[in-house]
């Protein structure tokens, strides 16, 4: 993929690209890394059929800090949202991406196998967010910055 130009801070695209970005809980949980090929992601693709995923989330609006009830309730709206494009139950897992540093809350999120790049971004767009994570059959999440 070629470099993106983009009019975020350089600051914030760092942060953003040593987040982790946890799917799932406990010992099954996958932990993506951008730009870092995920052996857990390629099995998950491999099991499930599908060759792509996106890892979005709804919190935080163009990276402006919301309250934990409005960053829940737009969580509750991203959620019905993809439901509308997730044709099995496994095809969706709930998550979390986390600063590492802590400096940053984590925010409530969701791993969509299937989903495409072009739908991806959309939904990214529709629900104000600066990046989405996406990978695609290589299992390298990568940093999809949409402003």
């Amino acid at each position: 993929m070629k470099k993106q130009e983009s009019e975020l801070p350089g600051d914030l695209i760092a942060t953003y690209r040593s987040a982790h970005y946890r799917a799932g809980s406990g010992q099954e949980a996958i932990v993506l890394r951008v730009d870092q090929y995920s052996e857990p992601l390629s099995r998950l693709f491999s099991t499930s059929g599908r060759l792509c995923a996106a890892f979005i989330t709804a919190g935080n609006p163009y990276g402006m800090r919301q309250s934990q009830e409005e960053n829940r309730a737009a969580c509750a709206r991203l959620r019905a949202k993809l439901d509308q494009y997730v044709s099995r139950s496994g095809d969706m897992i709930e998550g979390m991406g986390f600063d590492p540093s802590e400096e940053w809350p984590g925010e409530e999120s969701f791993l969509v196998l299937g989903l495409d790049l072009e739908t991806s971004r959309a939904l990214g767009n529709e629900f104000q967010q600066n990046a989405i994570i996406w990978a695609d059959a290589d299992a390298i999440p990568r940093l999809i910055l949409l402003r």
